[in-house]
């Protein structure tokens, strides 16, 4: 892990976000208008992190250890006082400290986690990447049928169907499973056992 003495700026989301994951976000609360404005001022990310007790508005939540980088990919305000952002996930962190500003906004001190290492191509890979891609062909295609050039498609380019990494991390953000067994994967530094959890799903539930 590598560690960082600089206070990130978080947001406590019902959601997990994985690395490379792309998160639209709609931001009305004034102090979360303002945080992203100063993220896009000093060109850094925030984190977003899953809640563990809490709401998202109101009072700051209560976060899990493990979130991930928020990188701001691009954003409009239409309607005034509400932001809509589009964020892709970076790397994950480990919360060593947090702090509560004035205005209920949470930081955080945090340990980076080292990416998932590079590992052999295997059947289980092949196999939960061919489905993959059947999957992300037919959202697509549905989409420009909907919306035409207005479709942004959900998922991050480029489409990275040899890396096991971004294969189980697209699996681990679109299997209907509870927000609690998703950050369970993302928490896990060993991208083998996280996809290997991810085929077993998919043979359970008779997906592949």
């Amino acid at each position: 892990m590598r560690a960082t003495d600089s206070w990130l700026p978080l947001f406590p989301l019902k959601t997990v976000l994985f690395p490379d994951g792309v998160l639209p976000l709609k931001v009305f609360e004034a102090r979360y208008i303002d945080m992203v404005r100063e993220c896009m001022k000093d060109n850094v990310p925030f984190g977003v992190v899953l809640i563990k007790s809490g709401q998202e508005v109101g009072a700051a939540a209560e976060p899990e250890e493990v979130g991930c980088l928020a990188h701001i990919t691009g954003w409009d305000m239409e309607t005034l006082g509400v932001m809509m952002l589009r964020t892709q996930g970076g790397e994950r962190f480990r919360i060593r400290e947090t702090r509560v500003l004035p205005d209920q906004r949470l930081e955080a001190r945090v340990d980076l986690i080292a990416p998932d290492s590079t590992v052999p191509t295997s059947d289980i890979h092949v196999t939960c990447a061919k489905t993959l891609k059947m999957v992300i062909d037919d959202v697509n295609a549905k989409g420009r049928v909907e919306r035409g050039s207005d479709f942004i498609s959900p998922f991050s380019q480029p489409i990275r169907l040899d890396s096991a990494s971004w294969v189980a991390n697209r699996w681990c953000e679109i299997l209907p499973i509870p927000l609690k067994a998703r950050q369970k994967l993302l928490e896990l530094l060993d991208v083998e056992s996280r996809l290997s959890i991810i085929h077993q799903y998919l043979v359970q539930h008779q997906i592949v």
